[in-house]
């Protein structure tokens, strides 16, 4: 499924918005539940978060990885999803410069089942309108932040500021 959205903010300031998955849960936070970071560095190919989503009957765990970063026009993510992390999931970000500083955001989103029961089961909770009216909704919700320019919300790793000072 695809959706997309148009942002009046230059291209780079929204890339930088999305490849960070510290700030993810900002405009995810309605359908991304019990959000954490992966790794320590939240930002660029490597950085990961893990998730549960899904309908209600279906909530499940996620997770997502950036795999592949060309700024300022594009974000490749993979990643697992369902019971026992069996399931693929990938997430495509591509960003088009308009007139001025207007952005258009397309955001490709798809699962592929690893067995025939798992397929069966997508179908039957009915997630890819779930998916679609979700992740539109978040792209919503993405323009406001980086039209705003609020102070975004970040996720923190655990410990994380710990790791670089020495503190038992």
């Amino acid at each position: 499924m695809s959706v997309e959205t148009t942002v009046d903010a230059p291209r780079e300031r929204v890339f930088e918005v999305i490849s960070d998955l510290s700030i993810r849960p900002s405009y995810t936070d309605h359908f991304l539940k019990s959000y954490r970071l992966e790794r320590i560095e939240p930002r660029g190919v490597g950085a990961s978060a893990r998730f549960r989503t899904g309908p209600r009957g279906a909530r499940t765990w996620m997770d997502t990885a950036i795999v592949q970063a060309e700024p300022p026009h594009k974000i490749s993510e993979q990643g697992t999803a369902g019971r026992l992390n069996h399931n693929e999931e990938l997430t495509v970000w591509e960003l088009e410069e308009g007139p001025g500083a207007v952005t258009t955001v397309r955001l490709t989103f798809w699962t592929k089942p690893a067995t025939r029961f798992q397929r069966i089961s997508e179908l039957a909770t009915l997630s890819a309108p779930w998916y679609r009216r979700h992740w539109k909704r978040a792209l919503r919700r993405l323009a406001e932040v980086v039209e705003e320019q609020r102070p975004e919300t970040r996720v923190k790793v655990a410990g994380g500021d710990r790791a670089f000072t020495g503190v038992p």
